[in-house]
């Protein structure tokens, strides 16, 4: 398992991090990986007290941290604020410490800023969705500083195309991602 920096807002000399948590990782992750300008989606753990989580330990709830994915991509092709758009269509973003049937901190909604510009996007974005009432029920969406990033296991990155049979991915991840590539088809690699 492996961190990243906490204060490594470039990935490199044009490409910018983001990191978000909107339940279950599989599904953001699945979905940012055909998006233009994307470079890579990592998922991890982000926003707890225990060092170098696995994810056994952040099931319980006990770590404190968030399952996340840790977004590398080309502000020239996808700002910021596209991303955050995609993300609040991909998870329901009023759902306290839970997606659907998935239960627990590790499963609540939150943007990971990584600079004051992503922390002003995202509030921002927040505010004009709960002044627009695009949602019956309150954001919940926890905007908080970037932390220690942990990869999580190799098995659960890229994990929606390496197991396609999987029950879960069947019944929750596919529909979700079929919506994904309908809403944003001119935004898919």
């Amino acid at each position: 398992m492996t961190t990243t920096d906490v204060n490594n807002t470039q990935s490199d000399n044009t490409n910018q991090l983001a990191t978000l948590a909107g339940g279950c990782f599989w599904c953001i992750e699945g979905a940012f990986t055909q998006v233009k300008g994307i470079f890579s989606a990592t998922s991890g753990y982000m926003g707890g007290q225990t060092v170098s989580p696995t994810y056994e330990e952040i099931c319980t709830s006990e770590t404190g941290h968030a399952e996340v994915v840790q977004l590398s991509f080309d502000p020239a092709v996808i700002t910021y604020q596209e991303i955050l758009e995609i993300f609040f269509t991909l998870h329901d973003p009023t759902q306290l410490n839970r997606q659907g049937n998935d239960i627990g901190t590790q499963y609540r909604s939150a943007i990971f800023y990584h600079d004051d510009s992503q922390k002003k996007i995202a509030e921002t974005i927040i505010k004009e969705m709960t002044e627009a009432t695009m949602f019956e029920q309150d954001i919940v969406t926890q905007v908080c500083a970037t932390e220690v990033f942990y990869s999580g296991e190799e098995y659960h990155q890229d994990y929606v195309n390496n197991n396609p049979e999987n029950q879960y991915c069947q019944a929750v991840v596919s529909p979700k991602l079929a919506k994904f590539r309908q809403t944003f088809v001119s935004k898919l690699k």
